[in-house]
């Protein structure tokens, strides 16, 4: 078997996180979502929101902790790595928010492809906002929409993840790389 780099994507609060540590509590290698930490170190700098107020920098910034990920996850022993959010996300949001970023951030998605792309669709019942998440659920269901599209431009097949507790999420997700 070929070594798998699995993302998963969706809008905000659609349950990637704790998708990503049932894995993780499984044994599985997962690399958590990168923008957390660079929100919270601009809002230890005294940026409240710098993807609102610098978008192109916090993209950047993004962008480079990602294929970091992406890399690191290469190295990896294990034969399945699972990452929380992609680099064509990056992409997504960034014509979300209608802004423009440099051609750099198309080569980076067509240089580091992944192995399988999840979608977890939004999920009202669960959503969630906090320090970090700053977007309505309506603003998530658009996010998801951008996610969707930008994916399938890059020729990714995106694989549903069914709303339902998490021990059917991951069974969900092992069966369907195990086919």
């Amino acid at each position: 078997m070929d070594k798998e780099i699995i993302v998963l994507i969706g809008g905000p609060s659609s349950g990637k996180t704790t998708l990503i540590n049932a894995l993780t509590n499984k044994g599985y290698i997962c690399y958590p979502e990168v923008s957390r930490e660079i929100i919270q170190k601009a809002q230890n700098d005294g940026i409240e929101q710098l993807f609102l107020e610098q978008p192109l920098l916090f993209s950047e910034l993004l962008l480079e902790g990602r294929i970091n990920q992406y890399k690191q996850a290469k190295k990896e022993s294990s034969e399945i790595v699972f990452i929380d959010r992609g680099l064509p996300d990056v992409i997504a949001y960034m014509d979300f928010v209608g802004n423009s970023y440099p051609e750099a951030f198309h080569k980076a998605c067509l240089e580091n492809k992944y192995s399988r792309v999840f979608v977890l669709p939004p999920w009202e019942e669960i959503y969630v906002s906090d320090k970090e998440r700053y977007e309505s659920y309506e603003e998530a269901v658009l996010i998801h929409k951008h996610l969707e599209k930008t994916y399938n431009e890059y020729g990714y097949q995106l694989i549903e993840v069914p709303k339902d507790s998490i021990e059917n999420r991951v069974t969900f997700l092992m069966n369907e790389i195990t086919k």
